[in-house]
């Protein structure tokens, strides 16, 4: 009987294979579905504005109906209340006359969040119950464009933001050798995919109206911090590098930004952390500069100069560590005409 052969050796690294990308996917799927699925309103910061007594009993009934969901600061008039929505210090407020019995008014912000503008909606009806079921007035001070109503174009870019600062950096130290020709073209793609894709969400998609050019300033910033960091995990730990990075960025990241509803909206505890990874600080950015003339975006603007240095520390110092081969040089061919004769003997 002729001998088994044995087994090849990468059959052995096929159930390891299924029993890996399995868990990956159920990772995947932990990551995405977990914040959705506990997702809502906590410690949203809000105002109410108006005198003393007053503001106390309205303060008390929203804690009572929704306990936990908001964190109110009293502030002294509409003007307060208006300046802490502009400066993104709160995303709404209820805003009571200075006089006895007045009828309380409601300020939101759809851009600042549209699910925390939705449940300030749902809360004035039952501010003023004696409004014939219209609840009390409600006065968007930062609606959406006309293109947008809803205030969901931005959030719907937001995996495309991500995925293309990674794959950018990807397909860079895939396809170029030399640490100077990565570093150029990732901060050329950074610029130019920022004013592009800006051109896209505001003159093709109508979804922002603000300053073009700080728009694209950010999200080139937010750009640059993700691939470079990609760049720099993958020339210290090689391929092991774009597998966290791919982990960090769009497994983490992307589900805890919080872009589409506001950190606020996740798990006490999630949305804070998103906000120091840079889909999360990108997002805030993004937003802050799109609807807000660049408020609220200062901790945004230290967390991705953070990430962006640390990326170009890890990019340098893996690339000093392997550096980049020399190229051999061409031979010149030999014509006959120049060949030396064959001595005889």
């Amino acid at each position: 009987m002729p001998p088994t052969a044995p087994p090849s050796p990468g059959w052995r690294k096929v159930p390891l294979l299924v029993v890996g990308l399995t868990a990956l996917l159920v990772a995947m799927l932990t990551a995405f579905a977990l914040p959705a699925i506990n997702s809502g309103p906590h410690k949203v910061p809000i105002a109410v504005a108006g005198p003393g007594p007053a503001a106390d009993r309205i303060a008390d009934r929203i804690a009572e109906a929704k306990p936990g969901a908001f964190r109110i600061t009293k502030v002294a008039d509409a003007d307060a209340a208006r300046e802490r929505i502009d400066d993104r210090d709160a995303y709404g407020a209820v805003v009571l006359g200075p006089k006895p019995g007045a009828k309380p008014e409601v300020y939101v912000a759809t851009t600042a969040g549209p699910s925390v503008a939705a449940t300030l909606r749902l809360l004035a009806l039952s501010l003023d119950p004696a409004a014939a079921g219209a609840g009390a007035p409600v006065r968007d001070l930062h609606p959406p464009t006309s293109d947008d109503p809803n205030a969901v174009g931005l959030s719907a870019g937001a995996l495309p933001l991500v995925l293309g600062g990674y794959l950018a950096a990807a397909a860079i130290v895939l396809l170029l050798r030399s640490p100077a020709q990565r570093a150029v073209t990732a901060l050329g793609f950074a610029l130019l995919g920022g004013f592009s894709l800006t051109a896209l969400l505001q003159y093709g998609f109508g979804i922002t109206d603000g300053n073009y050019f700080l728009i694209s300033l950010a999200v080139a910033f937010s750009t640059a911090a993700t691939s470079v960091t990609i760049m720099g995990l993958h020339a210290v730990l090689g391929g092991r590098g774009l597998g966290l990075g791919a982990a960090m960025m769009i497994f983490l990241g992307n589900p805890l930004s919080g872009l589409a509803s506001g950190p606020e909206w996740l798990p006490s505890g999630w949305g804070t952390f998103g906000q120091f990874l840079p889909p999360g600080a990108g997002g805030t950015l993004l937003r802050s500069t799109a609807f807000f003339d660049g408020a609220g975006c200062g901790r945004a603007l230290v967390v991705l100069a953070c990430w962006l240095l640390a990326g170009l520390a890890l990019f340098t110092l893996g690339s000093r560590r392997t550096p980049t081969p020399p190229i051999a040089p061409t031979p010149t061919p030999t014509h006959p005409e120049n060949r030396s004769p064959v001595p005889t003997k």
